[in-house]
């Protein structure tokens, strides 16, 4: 294969919105391959995306690329098949369901402790792929979608790039954008944690946890959940706005167009940001008078109260409950673990998620 604009890394169903709202939505030609192993759902997606490009008229064409993305050198093949210069890492061996499910420890685990229960097994496709990416030696944008809040930081404690990821705090600046007590055409910027979005999924009047920060036309809002209190989230994961989130930013990457908007995770920061895009480089699109350091530590906080920290020098630490719940079955993550042991690890909790999903 000559080379492609997008690859699409996974086959669920985050992957297929972003696919089929490239196809809605594309201005300028964009090539796309979709990599998975599942032969009947690469020719559905194929099939479905380029009618799509039909029906709306766009110059979006997609092909797909048959892989198994959990072989050990599956990475590096699909890249050397396919010439990304963009990589959309959308596949996971966890999914994201699990924060709508329940009737077993595992997921009784993950609603007390934190979707952070999750981060390593979210980490070990989109690491491998960065891995493969350093080791290809061409400039290739990875974008992880697989938890970036918190898994971006480990792809970079590994010396790996990674440009950023979806949904999150886009999924907050897009609905407080499309809400009613939102001016028309007022600039909004908003500083997000993954964790802030629980709240939302929550009814109005039982909204308490620490809420994200907004300001419209460069004025914090004083009360966020007042302000918004029109904004409904689903138990389930919205992928509908958080997979559709990413969209304008790929097609702005690939036609070479600057581009503003929100980011979980840029070059690796925790939690979500403002940012802009110029020259195929994302940088932190703050408000007047928040510095890189004040925004970073507001989203560090979440996940050093409870989660999942990646400090300086590489190490993982478990943190609050849900360092005590994953230490209280794996006595030898009390301390954590070196990013660079994160495979023997995730071996490790794969085997606690099945012997839980039992009890």
């Amino acid at each position: 294969m000559a080379g492609c604009d997008i690859l699409i890394s996974g086959t669920g169903g985050f992957a297929a919105r972003i696919a089929f709202d490239i196809a809605a939505t594309a201005r300028e030609p964009v090539g796309i391959v979709i990599a998975g192993r599942n032969a009947e759902r690469l020719n559905w997606l194929r099939t479905a995306a380029n009618a799509r490009a039909a029906l709306f008229g766009t110059p979006a064409r997609f092909t797909v690329h048959g892989v198994d993305l959990l072989a050990t050198d599956a990475s590096d093949q699909v890249l050397a098949a396919t010439g990304p210069r963009i990589v959309v890492q959308a596949a996971s061996i966890q999914t994201s369901q699990v924060i709508a499910q329940s009737g077993n420890a595992w997921t009784r685990l993950v609603a007390e402790g934190g979707l952070s229960a999750t981060a390593v097994f979210q980490a070990l496709i989109s690491s491998r792929m960065a891995a493969a990416i350093t080791r290809s030696g061409q400039p290739v944008t990875l974008v992880n979608c697989s938890f970036p809040d918190v898994v971006n930081g480990m792809i970079r404690a590994m010396g790996h790039d990674v440009a950023g990821g979806m949904g999150n705090v886009a999924i907050l600046s897009n609905v407080f954008t499309g809400s009613r007590a939102t001016p028309a055409g007022a600039q909004i910027k908003v500083l997000a944690h993954y964790q802030n979005l629980a709240a939302w999924r929550r009814k109005p009047q039982d909204r308490h946890a620490r809420p994200p920060r907004v300001w419209l036309d460069g004025e914090e809002v004083v009360d966020v959940y007042a302000r918004f209190a029109d904004i409904q989230l689903t138990p389930e994961p919205v992928i509908e706005i958080s997979g559709a989130s990413g969209v304008p930013m790929l097609l702005a990457m690939a036609a070479g167009r600057s581009w503003r908007g929100h980011v979980p995770g840029p070059n690796g920061l925790p939690g979500g940001y403002p940012v802009r895009l110029t020259g195929g480089t994302l940088d932190l699109d703050l408000p007047e008078g928040v510095t890189e350091a004040e925004a970073v530590a507001w989203n560090a906080s979440f996940e050093e109260s409870n989660g999942l920290v990646v400090r300086p020098d590489g190490r993982v630490l478990f943190t609050g409950l849900l360092g005590d719940r994953i230490a209280g079955h794996v006595p030898a993550l009390r301390d954590g673990f070196s990013v660079r042991d994160l495979e023997p690890v995730c071996d490790v909790l794969l085997q606690l998620r099945s012997e839980l999903e039992q009890a």
